[in-house]
């Protein structure tokens, strides 16, 4: 018999951590040092945190002999992206109490709170915990936040939608006492060697895993991007089921033509009654077949490749006991959000636009003081999108008039008054924080699309709407990859450019030009907006546009996203 493939080290780890436990409890109380070890650092993004450094200062701090400037950024897991206005101000309470006064809306409809100090990070968790709220496996190699549609205009399906978000993200959470006993100062009631994990088992996953759930006509959760994507079928306003999309991602690595983005495929249809089972299920798959030797190549999208889908149909029959139905038919027709006021289910929604999801306040724009004061007013719920935007959901009639003077006070924007790009634009943290950057991201982009605006305005195109996303590293966290441009980072002002995604996306883009900076990002864009404008055709996307016109090829699977 062949020699098994070396296992890499993290399984072992996660094996001998006694249920993610590890040593983080001694590591919190050494006082000599703002850190704690490399091998808790990788169980604590289980528990929802990643340890960072401010890269800004790193340098500094070296040739002063000091340690890095150690803070953790905790991640909030919240299915679907819905909170009330209470847990709204209970995060504002924590961002200026124990973070950097800010508080990051993610594409997954998470809360990031950056800047926590070691010393603060039980008592920041404690009371996430207090206002119904977890961190969670809200990182690690476990399913995370659940992602769900938040747009309101139609309102009962949506909630419905919800809830089952709700459930599978419920259904799918680790087991064990860890994270109660750590963060919450609960006793250990269940002895080691009794303790299961009857989903992950003992090595949870190969890598992390995401689920989201879609509501057509609007993809805006990027549901081909998802390890499980459900699609909702809606047949006489009624939420029947979903078709299940399996084997979407969108981490690669540079120089390794072996990783790649991919979209996930549709392999059949799940009434919803069955769907938490079914999720269930396909995580199990996962957990015996994913690739724990090599991390890069772990993620599921990774394991349909290899084995196929219909391996895949035949063994997820196997596991529930019968076959998925058929797909049932679906159309998209956007994936941005909408924004401003909508009326629906009696209720009111409105959309603001927040660039690149960082809710702060700058001197000229009190963001984050208008949101706390909307929050003790409003009786509804705050919604984050997949596109790091914030929607205030379920203000009753006569609410509306109290949250739009709030709105007219602070001079609060719904975007519409943007240029199409920027509305459809996103970007990751990468620098100062994020140990994986290798060029600016959420800093930069903004007045990188400053200069695009300009591009676009001399050709008339100001209002076209065109997806536009940027990362610091080929990880993938705003879903470049589906951009209809898109820029990863590549070295410090240096970017990989791409081309061709869809605006509705369903479809990989492909590398246009390697390691630019801004001039010749700016140089090719203008030559390029220039030939849309020339020869388009009637209503045609720009994504659509440059693989019509052969700048890039149509890609829709990742095993092809490297040019040959």
């Amino acid at each position: 018999m062949a020699d098994q493939p070396k296992l890499d080290p993290i399984e072992k780890l996660k094996e001998d951590s006694n249920y993610l436990r590890g040593t983080i409890k001694e590591g919190l109380a050494d006082p000599i040092t703002a850190s704690i070890s490399d091998d808790d650092t990788k169980l604590l993004k289980f528990h929802g945190s990643y340890q960072q450094d401010d890269r800004d200062i790193r340098d500094e701090r070296r040739k002063q002999k000091l340690e890095p400037a150690y803070q953790f950024m905790l991640r909030i897991a919240i299915p679907g992206g819905a909170t009330t206005p209470k847990q709204w101000l209970a995060v504002d309470q924590l961002s200026q109490k124990y973070g950097d006064n800010t508080i990051k809306l993610t594409t997954r409809q998470a809360y990031q709170l950056h800047g926590i100090l070691k010393w603060n990070l039980k008592e920041t968790i404690k009371t996430i915990n207090e206002e119904a709220m977890t961190t969670i496996a809200a990182c690690g190699d476990v399913n995370r936040n659940v992602m769900s549609n938040p747009n309101p205009y139609q309102s009962d399906i949506h909630q419905e939608v919800q809830d089952w978000a709700q459930q599978i993200s419920d259904h799918l959470s680790p087991r064990t006492g860890a994270y109660h006993e750590l963060w919450l100062d609960q006793e250990k009631i269940t002895d080691s060697k009794e303790e299961t994990e009857p989903i992950y088992g003992k090595t949870y996953l190969p890598r992390k895993f995401k689920i989201g759930i879609a509501v057509p006509p609007s993809n805006d959760v990027d549901i081909f991007s998802q390890d499980i994507g459900l699609i909702a079928i809606v047949e006489d306003d009624e939420l029947k089921g979903f078709n299940v999309v399996v084997g979407g991602g969108m981490g690669s690595t540079h120089g390794d033509t072996a990783t790649y983005p991919q979209l996930g495929r549709v392999a059949g249809y799940a009434p919803k009654d069955k769907i938490v089972d079914v999720t269930e299920k396909i995580v199990t798959i996962q957990r015996d077949y994913g690739n724990r030797s090599n991390r890069k190549n772990a993620r599921f999208k990774y394991t349909i490749d290899r084995y196929g889908l219909d391996w895949f149909k035949e063994e997820i029959a196997n596991r529930l006991g019968y076959a998925l139905e058929e797909a049932k038919p679906y159309h998209f027709d956007h994936n941005g959000d909408r924004y401003g006021w909508v009326k629906g289910n009696r209720r009111w929604h409105f959309t603001l636009f927040v660039q690149n999801g960082r809710v702060r306040d700058t001197e000229d724009y009190q963001l984050m003081t208008a949101l706390r004061e909307i929050a003790k007013i409003h009786t509804g719920e705050f919604r984050l999108t997949p596109n790091q935007n914030l929607v205030i959901a379920n203000v009753t009639p006569q609410k509306k008039k109290k949250i739009e003077e709030i709105i007219a006070a602070y001079g609060i924007t719904d975007g519409k008054h943007y240029s199409g790009l920027r509305r459809n634009s996103m970007a990751c943290v990468a620098f100062p924080t994020c140990g994986l950057a290798m060029a600016e991201s959420e800093r930069y982009l903004p007045s990188l699309v400053d200069k695009i605006e300009g591009l676009l305005e001399a050709e008339g195109l100001k209002e076209e709407e065109i997806v536009i996303r940027m990362t610091g590293c080929p990880n993938g966290c705003a879903r470049p990859a589906l951009a209809e441009i898109g820029f990863i980072g590549k070295a410090p002002g240096k970017y990989n450019f791409y081309l061709g995604g869809s605006f509705t996306g369903d479809r990989l883009n492909q590398l246009y030009r390697e390691n630019i900076g801004e001039e010749e990002i700016l140089s090719h864009l203008k030559e390029i907006f220039h030939d849309f404008v020339t020869n388009r055709q009637n209503q045609e996307r720009f994504g659509d546009f440059v693989v019509r016109q052969g700048y890039v090829d149509e890609v829709y699977d990742g095993r092809k996203f490297h040019k040959q």
